[in-house]
């Protein structure tokens, strides 16, 4: 079931501005608008209050975010964050995404192979450090070189003598860097996660609308010396949830946005990059809907990757939606016009250059690249976990001959830890699966590259993809993690003895690789940083940084009321209840994707139907605020993220708050669920505080 969602009547009625009249803004914790939400909500968050929450949120490094639930280490977040690891732990006869997971005791809690979580403790503006190396006569390419260099010393600098991770993060394109300081969870265990069936009902013909009835929740807990871990700072659990046009917070970690781009960024977006994605997505859906139909084993180790394919052509084509409308479009080059207008009128900017046509000079050597650059260099065409695994060691071991500041940015000393802890994992890995998504990838860039590239040809060796992908993946020793870390130690001498075939196709494409990512580097990300900091400077000359820069996956913190909407003359209310999924469940004739599980059905004469499971509000938000947690004034858990609507998707590029909305799990409809449906008392009283100082279940 597909629905289609014109994009004109989704994005025609927003009004668009610098600055929203509503609550636009995924805040940084060290600049939130204290003052503004005092003057509409009479609560004014103090420097207390705001180091809690960020003190109990939590960042996960597989793409989403979650939050400290008790003194004793327990995490929250989506089912769809933590699915990775509930399939890496499924073995032994059991499939713990379609049966669900609970662990009554800790000993029973299941340790994820490769998960990291991450606690910001600290920030620091470090824009002077990195800019200190600059001179005038410098060239753009030898510029962003020099930063970067200096990035990597400030990292390393901070991780030697902290022990904690150190990540430089680049605000507003480059005008401000900022060092944030984390404290990393690397044992991190299983507790509890519904069924998908659950999780995700509706499945990919509800994700990204609204109403919903979804438990979207899985539970972890972090250890440190084989104990749970102490946590000082947590969210407790609230004890009423929300009410209508009540205020919450957001604290989470969005991934990217585009508010702050300029229009030939855009449009490079509109006419290159994401129709290129969703042509990939697509293709990979059908290749492993296929795969998943010839057995049911393939669809078991299928399932993760079909979800998250779907839910990624969904978002973006959303994302395409608000950039095809003419309306918001015309906003933006509006926009971008006066204020360029203002820079050349600037007595002081008269023999500047326009950063604006410097960017678009850069775009277009980028879209020339994007072919090449994206299925060579970044992989597209080799879509196998052990193709990554031998791209790793390859670089990794030749990177590590340099100085920490000379290297690639991902292989920097103070980064290697966490590649380490995904190269040594030993979740499964299917050679069956990794066959067939290596040949549709080597087909894929060979029609899209042509059959006489040099990478191509070297991918190949004259044989078909299908062939190709066979003998790769049939005779490389890497999915034995004994193999990788022996290359991985061995280094550059290891490497270059290695007959391993993955790693010899690594070891031909990598010097056309790096000259493709160089010259990235180079003439696109070194000038859209240049030239944006320009930008920047230019926008908030007079104004101050009154707008948050474009998110960059680092912890946020929006606000806004917890609010239904009206949309085609029907009022939709704020809230969905657990008595209204079996409702939607007995519309669609109880047929997957909206078939409740067998322990929902089991449990209904017991439940209170009228519990909230579900609800919306104009928090802002974007993909990597899945986890989420919802908190009141009082800093108390009231839900969690898990979606937005559909038209909460042209977020990306601009906030309007008339029909987008953020969606959340109820904590009411998350209490109700653990004790009445999964018997999961232990978990829901820890919660609560009921059983303070004590597990899920017993030692």
């Amino acid at each position: 079931m597909k629905r289609i969602f014109p994009p004109l009547l989704l994005f025609s009625c927003l009004v668009l501005s610098a600055i929203s009249a509503a609550e636009e803004g995924m805040w940084l914790y060290n600049a939130f608008p204290k003052d503004k939400v005092k003057a509409k909500y009479g609560f004014e968050p103090t420097p207390a209050w705001l180091d809690h929450v960020q003190l109990s949120s939590v960042r996960f490094n597989n793409g989403g975010s979650g939050s400290f639930v008790s003194p004793d280490g327990l995490t929250f977040t989506n089912h769809h964050v933590g699915a990775v690891c509930v399939q890496q732990l499924s073995a032994h006869g059991h499939d713990y995404i379609k049966e669900g997971f609970y662990a009554k005791t800790r000993a029973e809690e299941g340790k994820c192979p490769d998960l990291e979580l991450n606690v910001l403790v600290g920030i620091e503006d470090v824009t002077a450090k990195v800019n200190a190396g600059l001179k005038p006569e410098m060239s753009t390419a030898d510029a962003g070189r020099a930063q970067r260099v200096a990035m990597s010393q400030i990292e390393k600098a901070c991780a030697t003598s902290t022990g904690l991770r150190c990540d430089v993060v680049t605000f507003y394109s480059g005008e401000v860097y900022s060092l944030y300081r984390y404290k990393k969870y690397t044992d991190v265990r299983l507790v509890f996660a519904p069924e998908f069936d659950a999780a995700f009902f509706g499945g990919d013909p509800d994700n990204f609308t609204y109403p919903r009835y979804d438990l979207d929740i899985t539970f972890f807990r972090v250890y440190e010396n084989d104990r749970p871990a102490r946590i000082e700072h947590y969210l407790r659990w609230s004890k009423r949830g929300v009410k209508d046009n009540e205020p919450i917070f957001v604290s989470g970690h969005p991934g990217s946005t585009g508010r702050l781009r300029t229009v030939a960024q855009l449009e490079f977006l509109q006419d290159v990059d994401y129709p290129s994605r969703l042509e990939t997505y697509q293709r990979r859906i059908a290749l492993l809907q296929s795969f998943s139909a010839q057995s049911e084993e393939n669809a078991r180790i299928a399932k993760e990757q079909v979800f998250s394919y779907q839910n990624s052509f969904k978002a973006i084509t959303g994302y395409l939606g608000g950039l095809n409308d003419q309306a918001v479009m015309a906003s933006k080059q509006a926009d971008e016009s006066k204020l360029e207008a203002a820079f050349k009128a600037d007595p002081k900017n008269n023999a500047a250059s326009s950063p604006w046509e410097e960017i678009a000079g850069a775009v277009k050597r980028q879209s020339e690249a994007y072919l090449p650059l994206t299925y060579v260099e970044r992989m597209r065409g080799f879509n196998s976990e052990l193709a990554y695994f031998a791209r790793w060691i390859v670089r990794a071991t030749e990177e590590k001959t340099k100085p920490s500041d000379q290297r690639l940015r991902e292989y920097r000393e103070s980064a290697l830890a966490s590649l380490e802890q995904e190269l040594f994992s030993t979740a499964p890995l299917y050679k069956s699966l990794e066959t067939v998504t290596l040949a549709d990838s080597l087909a894929q860039m060979r029609d899209a590259l042509g059959a006489d590239n040099p990478a191509v040809q070297k991918a190949l060796n004259g044989k078909t993809p299908e062939e190709a992908a066979k003998e790769l993946i049939e005779n490389s020793r890497l999915d034995d993690v004994a193999a990788r870390k022996q290359l991985y130690q061995g280094g550059t001498a290891a490497v270059e003895a290695s007959a391993d075939p993955m790693i010899v196709l690594m070891r031909a494409i990598d010097p056309g690789a790096r000259a493709l990512r160089k010259q990235y580097d180079d003439q696109v990300d070194a000038v859209e940083r240049r030239d944006g900091a320009t930008i920047a400077r230019a926008r908030f000359a007079k104004s101050g940084y009154n707008q948050p820069p474009d998110a960059t996956f680092t912890l946020r913190l929006s606000y806004g009321p917890v609010k239904g909407y009206e949309e085609n003359g029907k009022k939709i209310a704020y809230f969905t209840t657990m008595g209204g999924g079996f409702d939607h469940a007995a519309k669609h004739d109880n047929k997957p994707p909206y078939q409740l599980p067998e322990s929902w059905l089991k449990a209904k004469s017991k439940l209170k139907l009228s519990t909230p499971l579900n609800y919306v509000s104009t928090a802002d938000i974007i993909g990597g605020n899945s986890g989420s947690p919802t908190v009141n004034k009082n800093g108390e858990v009231v839900g969690i993220i898990f979606d937005g609507n559909i038209q909460s998707l042209a977020w990306n590029f601009v906030y309007d708050d008339k029909l987008a909305r953020a969606v959340h799990v109820d904590s009411r409809g998350i209490q109700e669920a653990l004790r009445t449906i999964y018997g999961a008392n232990g978990l829901a009283d820890e919660l609560t505080g009921a059983n303070s100082g004590q597990a899920a279940g017993k030692q």
